[in-house]
């Protein structure tokens, strides 16, 4: 079993307690450096000083640091077949939906009272409800103020590329190093099935030659933002029957235009959110359809498996969101930002990561060199962190991660309903996460009661919680070890 872990409670509060078990040592480190000796060998310094702590384009800082999006540019400029920003559902996440929407100065009360007690915040990202680059003066305006307040926070925004070539310049001007676009096709036969219009130039153009303009401005905004070496992350929805094919394209050319990621998302398509997709009937792609795309495109552009597809106001880390308590009405008038929390969260969480960038390394070695050729995949319940450390009856997802010859790898996650409820769970809610998990071999958590890990292992999914606490893939190791009859590590702290 693992040693005991520290609290962060004292520090932090309970709450960040309850995402983050972490062993606190002595010392710490200057916030500047937080997290340098972590760099992953494929990535250089100056990309790595960008990305450690942005929790989207580091799959390792997800762990450990949140996002914030401010729904303060609802106009958009392109129409497209899978997208509704008029529905909103506070517990569903989906891009494009928001509770309230936002005027800058409104924004920036909510960023620092967010900042005040969430002390992962680490990135301040604009990504709507509409399009962030086309509602440009409301964008750059709440930048403008944020950056007074709180300089050290990251920017990030998210468009369609119709506006960005217009913007680059300013973007770079405003120290704004991380860029989403969102390209779903280079053909524009195929994005005529995406995108009914575009509004470009004081008109509409529909059809193929809307398609054609918005890939054109995509192509060129991508080459800007690659040219003044912003990093940017290529989002695309893969829409089975329509594009789900041409994704391979779509990778090769972000790729040789500098795109530092390229996140595939599923579909989401329900009739009662009112798309053009959800009320034909169009279909998303399942998780092993997903997964096995996303197979399909290793060794094209760094592919991010690790999104939850946010709220344009969503608040936290990935796969939370905290967004309802902070709505304007809970937020006083008059706010003073104070750095200490997330000052010493910094400190305390650089110690944490090296010693989990230790055990990680040492755990994907074992695996890699383990003789059984084979793999598992492992969905694994956590609460952040980095470690098994939430309860199965309380997991709203599973973080998916495949252990075979190539080491460790996360390769996904599944989202589930929260089955103990009250100390009870519903035997439908049991059915559909058994459901969600297909093709899963073991689940790691914390805690798991007898009649859940009586249905999965009747669905051929083991269940353990004899790995509580451990770092996922140390966990992980052990797992494999006892499976293939390969050498156990020792659990970490």
């Amino acid at each position: 079993m693992a040693a005991p872990v520290i609290s962060a409670e004292s520090l932090t509060g309970a709450r960040v307690s309850e995402r983050l078990l972490v062993s606190a040592k002595s010392g710490g480190c200057a916030s500047s450096s937080c997290g340098s000796s972590t760099r992953p060998d494929d990535v250089d310094l100056v990309t790595w000083s960008k990305i450690k702590d942005h929790p989207c384009f580091s799959e390792e800082a997800h762990h450990y640091f949140a996002r914030m999006h401010v729904a303060v540019a609802p106009a958009c400029n392109v129409q497209c077949n899978y997208c509704n920003r008029k529905y909103d559902c506070a517990n569903e996440s989906r891009p494009g939906v928001v509770s309230e929407k936002l005027t800058p100065d409104q924004a920036v009360r909510k960023v620092i009272a967010v900042a005040n007690e969430v002390p992962q915040l680490s990135v301040l990202g604009i990504a709507g409800p509409g399009d962030a680059c086309y509602d440009w003066k409301k964008t750059k305006a709440t930048f403008e103020r944020v950056v007074r307040e709180i300089p050290d926070l990251r920017l990030c925004v998210s468009t369609n590329g119709l506006a960005l070539p217009d913007h680059v310049d300013e973007l770079a001007d405003m120290n704004v190093d991380h860029v989403t676009i969102t390209i779903n096709m280079v053909d524009p036969e195929i994005g005529a099935k995406i995108y009914p219009w575009i509004f470009y130039g004081h008109r509409r153009y529909y059809g193929i030659e809307a398609a054609r303009i918005l890939h054109e401005r995509q192509m060129l905004g991508l080459e800007m933002l690659s040219a003044r070496g912003i990093l940017t992350k290529i989002n695309s929805v893969m829409i089975p029957g329509v594009n789900d094919q041409h994704l391979i394209e779509v990778n090769k050319s972000v790729k040789q235009r500098g795109a530092f990621l390229h996140n595939v998302m599923p579909l989401i398509s329900d009739p009662a959110h009112g798309t053009h997709f959800g009320l034909i009937g169009q279909r998303g792609p399942n998780a092993m359809e997903m997964k096995a795309l996303q197979d399909r495109l290793e060794g094209g552009a760094k592919l991010m498996r690790h999104c939850r597809q946010c709220r344009a106001d969503a608040v936290g880390l990935l796969g939370e969101d905290r967004g309802q308590e902070f709505m304007l009405g809970q937020i006083p008038g008059e706010l003073t930002y104070d750095a200490g929390k997330r000052e010493a969260y910094r400190e305390l969480v650089a110690e944490e990561r090296r010693d989990h960038l230790a055990a990680r390394s040492e755990a994907a070695g074992a695996v890699k060199t383990a003789s059984s050729g084979k793999s598992l995949l492992i969905g694994v319940a956590t609460k952040g962190g980095g470690r098994v450390n939430e309860h199965f009856g309380h997991a709203k997802e599973f973080q998916v991660y495949e252990a075979s010859t190539r080491g460790i790898n996360f390769v996904g996650h599944r989202t589930v309903e929260q089955y103990c409820l009250g100390g009870w769970g519903e035997k439908a809610t049991l059915d559909r996460i058994t459901a969600a998990l297909e093709g899963i071999d073991v689940v790691l958590c914390v805690k798991i009661g007898d009649r859940p890990k009586e249905q999965l292992a009747a669905a051929g999914i083991r269940a353990t919680d004899a790995y509580g606490h451990d770092y996922i893939e140390t966990a992980i190791a052990a797992v494999y070890a006892a499976e293939f009859g390969v050498q156990a590590l020792a659990a970490t702290a």
